[in-house]
């Protein structure tokens, strides 16, 4: 089957590369969406990916440590450096070529950031990693998806969560919650619904990017989605 996208940025949290653990890594969680990814590089789609700190350092409160913001968002950027490391492991080991960019310089592990360069990698076929967010404090790593995808002229946000899609409220918590199929951006922000923080979630809707949110834990759920199935919400202008 025909992808529906040539080029696509994938956004994971951190958390979701826990798995079953309370903190870290699990390489069955990791293995997994390596597996995935590579089906879908097999369709000819490129792939760019984003991953979260959160399993690794969620940001503490400065009154209680002493920690400024600063400091600790710096901290979280090199979570995801960590977390992007991992990725780029697994994916080697399953047979994909790969390329981890950080916008915090740090030779011995990756590429520092370019964007022309990251735009030739998936060219030529390759899985780009992206880590350390923006290489900024006091953006998340949300924002980082957004604006690397609008760099990269990606054409949709692949955002894989733990639940299906957008709900009315947390269907983890309410029963009757009830799912969109899809939503524009001005329904989620009349209707207070946290898809991404806001910044992240601005730059999308003035660039007219898409963001499909979708369980990314169900096997074969990301290859759903680039074939065009309809899979998880669609947030769209």
């Amino acid at each position: 089957m025909l992808p529906k996208y040539k080029r696509i940025l994938l956004k994971l949290s951190g958390e979701s590369l826990m798995g079953d653990k309370s903190f870290g890594l699990d390489p069955v969680m990791i293995e997994q969406y390596a597996r995935d990814i590579k089906g879908i590089t097999e369709l000819g789609v490129q792939v760019a990916v984003v991953i979260g700190g959160g399993n690794i350092y969620r940001g503490m409160n400065e009154i209680e440590t002493g920690i400024e913001r600063a400091q600790g968002d710096y901290m979280g950027m090199l979570a995801t450096v960590i977390n992007g490391m991992a990725m780029q492991a697994m994916l080697e080991k399953v047979g994909v070529y790969t390329r981890l960019q950080s916008a915090i310089k740090m030779e011995q592990v990756a590429e520092p950031y370019i964007r022309r360069r990251a735009i030739r990698h998936l060219e030529k076929g390759r899985v780009v990693i992206f880590g350390a967010g923006t290489g900024n404090p006091y953006f998340t790593t949300d924002t980082a998806g957004s604006l690397r995808a609008i760099e990269i002229e990606a054409e949709v946000i692949l955002k894989g969560t733990r639940v299906d899609g957008i709900y009315t409220a947390d269907p983890e918590k309410d029963p009757a919650a009830k799912k969109f199929g899809s939503i524009s951006f001005q329904e989620c922000i009349s209707k207070n619904l946290r898809v991404m923080d806001m910044t992240a979630f601005t730059l999308c809707m003035e660039n007219k990017l898409p963001i499909i949110v979708f369980d990314m834990n169900k096997p074969g759920n990301l290859h759903r989605v680039v074939t065009g199935e309809k899979v998880g919400t669609l947030v769209k202008d």
